[in-house]
């Protein structure tokens, strides 16, 4: 049985003058969410906030994701949150995301904050760009597309309260099942259009004798 987890980070900005030696990103992590796909069938689902330990919520971050100092004020700190998503993950899911950004912004945050999770090394070495994925799919390599974007050519109807992570994780999942089931993967008729010039729905009939071939047969016996 393959079993996908799907996951999506939310951050907030480190300012330069709470950066250290050790933890000198400009981000860290202030919510995880992660879909469990089990059969290519999305079958539940993980949400954590994550206090910052040296990031803030400003005023952008809030109103882009919706996330407030509240929010994260009591929450867990990054290693229980990741302590609890690997004890909900089952043990041979393969990890997936938009982009390798969450990948790497996990990476550093654990080197930085000295979290030891041998499990999440191996779930490293396997991990699924979807990103990567969906541009291949297109035949077009070199080119980045983001996710609503992906989400609209591939005429998928989605959750559009995006920049928060369970909505993403499920949004991408959504998105990463398509993929997985059409080896050619199939566009909304607009876009397909839009971006070949050939339309994938049957060719017109224009004419009255096309659109109504009994016409004929009453003319005939007029």
């Amino acid at each position: 049985m393959s079993k996908y987890v799907v996951i999506d980070l939310e951050m907030c900005k480190v300012p330069k003058n709470m950066r250290t030696s050790t933890y000198h990103w400009a981000n860290e992590t202030i919510q995880i969410g992660a879909v469990l796909v089990e059969d290519l069938k999305i079958v539940d689902e993980y949400c954590t906030y994550v206090c910052p330990q040296f990031g803030q919520i400003d005023d952008f971050i809030r109103k882009l994701t919706g996330i407030t100092k509240h929010d994260v004020k009591d929450a867990v700190i990054m290693e229980q949150a990741l302590t609890s998503l690997l004890a909900w993950a089952p043990e041979n899911a393969i990890f997936a995301s938009w982009s390798d950004n969450d990948l790497f912004q996990i990476r550093r945050e654990m080197e930085a904050k000295g979290i030891v999770l041998p499990r999440m090394e191996k779930i490293f070495d396997s991990w699924i760009d979807c990103q990567v994925t969906f541009s291949e799919k297109m035949h077009e390599l070199n080119k980045k597309y983001n996710l609503k974007e992906a989400l609209i050519a591939t005429d998928i109807c989605f959750d559009e309260n995006i920049h928060n992570g369970i909505v993403d994780a499920r949004n991408t999942a959504e998105l990463f099942v398509k993929m997985e089931k059409e080896p050619e993967l199939k566009l909304n008729k607009y876009y397909q259009f839009a971006k070949t010039g050939v339309s994938n729905e049957p060719e017109e009939k224009s004419t009255l004798g096309d659109l109504f071939p009994w016409l004929s047969t009453l003319y005939a016996t007029a």
